[in-house]
Formats: C-alpha cells, sequence, structure tokens
C-alpha cells in the first residue's frame, strides 16, 4: 500500500475499497491518505480522505466497481462503523488510461 502512514482505521477502509473493487492489491495505488480525529457528543472516529490511483488497462470498470452504490454500501471492519463515504468530485481520467478518484469517509468506534 505504498508506505503511506495510516490509521488502523484508514488501513482497513482502504482494504475494503480494495475487495470492493474485485481485483488484486496491486492493480490500485495509494497516492495520498489523510485521516483527522473527529468527534461528537456520543461518537468518536476520524473523517478519511483517501486518494487512489487506478492504472490501465480496464482502470474504467475497477472504478465502477469500487465506486458503484458507494454511499449506500455496507462495510464489515472490525471496531468500526462507516458512518458516512463518498467520492470526492469526479474521478480524473489522466491520458494514459489511468484514473484517479478520491474517496471521504467518517468512521466512528464501535462502542
Amino acid at each position: 500500500m505504498n508506505g503511506v502512514p495510516m490509521s488502523p482505521a484508514a488501513a482497513a477502509l482502504l482494504r475494503a475499497l480494495i475487495a470492493r473493487a474485485g481485483v488484486a492489491r496491486d492493480r490500485i495505488f495509494l497516492i495520498e491518505a489523510k485521516s483527522t480525529d473527529w468527534q461528537s457528543l456520543v461518537f468518536t472516529g476520524e473523517r478519511h480522505r483517501i486518494l487512489l490511483g487506478i492504472p490501465a488497462p480496464d482502470s474504467g470498470p475497477v472504478v465502477e466497481r469500487m465506486c458503484s452504490g458507494l454511499e449506500d454500501a455496507e462495510f464489515e471492519i472490525a471496531g468500526v462503523i462507516v458512518a458516512d463515504i463518498q467520492i470526492d468530485g469526479v474521478p480524473v481520467c489522466r491520458p494514459d488510461g489511468s484514473i484517479s478518484v478520491s474517496i471521504e469517509a467518517l468512521t466512528v468506534a464501535e462502542n
């Protein structure tokens, strides 16, 4: 996963997104990951921004599998609830056929 430092919740979310895409881990590149602490009166968690790169060929179908219905997807991550997840902006198609996609999510600790 490119050695980018990540919180356990962000790393688990990344693994879940890769599994959703249905491809080998080496087909999706982590470009950037940022997590910030978040809390409400009742919950604690993190806000995440994960920027991924999907190389050609087949970048379009991979992004489609990973992102289609993402806002309504259910994730099974031990100790964490994905309270909100969405694509940030629109996926960017590069001249080489690769696509980059930014995903934002809110995870809360399961209590």
